[in-house]
């Protein structure tokens, strides 16, 4: 059985910035339950989280297993797999993860940026976009490297 479950699914830019031409993944919103880990008696954790390891501290549930927000939520690409030796239930390269808590108090703008900031990952951001007279477009990065986007 999962500890997950799919919130949503969104297009976001594979590489973080959105200039034409550019490649698209779907990322998956995998949200995590707040009774999932947590310590309070008679959930069965009491005593151990065998998913601290890969996932935030746990949340403090009511006595029917609820609380007011997730444990967490995590973001993968259709390209990440799931199983790791040390747990079938971690993700091996999550995207980002962050604790439900955050989730919930965090306004989509910044929850976007994360995001592409994670697809980005060391590569330069695109800064400008030129749509040249012939229809072709060069992306210029913050590094001072261009691309050239062909009609």
């Amino acid at each position: 059985m999962s500890i997950y479950a799919t919130l949503w699914k969104l297009k976001f830019p594979k590489d973080g910035d959105d200039y034409p031409g550019c490649e698209w993944v779907t990322v998956t919103a995998q949200s995590v339950a707040s009774h999932i880990g947590s310590p309070t008696p008679g959930g069965g954790y009491e005593h151990s989280d065998p998913f601290a390891a890969f996932l935030p501290p746990p949340v403090r549930t009511n006595d029917d297993g609820e609380s007011g927000h997730l444990r967490a939520v995590v973001f993968v690409t259709e390209k990440t797999r799931k199983g790791t030796d040390r747990s079938p239930q971690e993700y091996v390269d999550p995207l980002l993860v962050v604790a439900g808590e955050t989730y919930a108090n965090m306004l989509f703008g910044a929850l976007h940026a994360c995001i592409c900031d994670a697809l980005r990952g060391d590569k330069p951001r695109a800064i400008v976009t030129s749509i040249l007279s012939d229809g072709r477009a060069q992306v210029f990065f913050d590094d001072g490297t261009s691309k050239e986007i062909p009609r």
